[in-house]
């Protein structure tokens, strides 16, 4: 099973998107590899904000095995992405064959 990926679609000129940068830099330092985080221009990527159809930023898409599991319209604070981080990883656990 792959690690949550967060994409971050943002835009240089979005306030709120430099309010987003510190709060997912430090979930990266506190998961560190539970979760992969990717930065998505939205100027410089037009085909992936259309692809993913962003018309807010910033928007975040959470991605476990190449499914969305979660989308997140504006500023959103490190406890609620903890927290749907660490539920994937416990349905991960959970899914795991006992040691024999």
């Amino acid at each position: 099973m792959s690690k949550p990926v967060v994409y971050d679609f943002f835009a240089t000129w979005c306030g709120p998107c430099r309010m987003q940068a510190p709060i997912l830099e430090e979930l990266g330092k506190k998961l560190g590899d539970k979760v992969e985080i990717k930065k998505i221009d939205v100027d410089e990527h037009r085909d992936l904000a259309e692809k993913y159809g962003i018309s807010v930023v910033p928007t975040l898409i959470i991605e476990k095995d190449g499914k969305i599991i979660q989308r997140l319209e504006g500023v959103t604070d490190g406890a609620t992405l903890e927290h749907v981080i660490e539920q994937l990883d416990q349905k991960d656990q959970q899914a795991l064959p006992p040691n024999n």
